[in-house]
């Protein structure tokens, strides 16, 4: 069975809960970031020794939360070395708005895997857009580089939407299957 590592900064709980959805689909530890930007101990041999890591954040002020940034210029040592070539990598980010400029933080954790020369996992999903779609639907956000979710900024850790987590297990399952198939080839 792969390892697989999801890798997150959550602020308010919303992010957490996306990152148990995806770390369920695809039978994976998780690595919280804590509210400083540091990593627990002993997570940086559990990132070494991951076959996929999934990166997770939430959108704010365009981009990933300064948590998630510490972590990333962290790699550097990972990126000097390649530790983390060929490596299987996917992403999420949640934000309170439909749209939140959540592309440009999708677009910063793909470019970070692509630094460290890892294998970028889509998505894979058509979007749910049609007028009859609804927040319950599969990729009604329309993503296609990786997972998007909203939880609307009075919503509870309890309230995102059944479409959105729906999303987030689909994608899970997608990072383990191309994982596992890249390990047998």
């Amino acid at each position: 069975m792969s390892k697989i590592i999801v890798v997150y900064h959550s602020g308010y709980g919303h992010t957490r809960r996306v990152a148990e959805v995806v770390a369920e689909g695809a039978g994976a530890e998780l690595l919280a970031i804590d509210a400083e930007g540091n990593l627990p101990e002993g997570a940086w041999d559990q990132l070494a020794a991951a076959d996929a890591i999934v990166f997770g954040t939430p959108t704010y002020m365009g981009g990933p939360s300064w948590q998630f940034k510490k972590f990333a210029d962290a790699t550097s040592k990972a990126w000097y070395t390649r530790a983390w070539q060929d490596k299987v990598f996917g992403g999420f980010t949640n934000s309170a708005s439909p749209v939140g400029d959540k592309g440009a933080t999708m677009i910063a954790l793909q470019t970070l895997a692509s630094q460290h020369g890892g294998i970028w996992v889509s998505l894979g999903l058509l979007p749910a857009n049609t007028k009859a779609a609804t927040h319950a639907d599969t990729n009604h956000l329309g993503g296609s580089v990786g997972l998007l979710v909203r939880s609307p900024s009075d919503a509870g850790v309890d309230e995102i939407p059944a479409g959105d987590l729906d999303t987030a297990r689909r994608y899970g399952e997608r990072i383990a299957a191309v994982t596992a198939r890249l390990r047998a080839a």
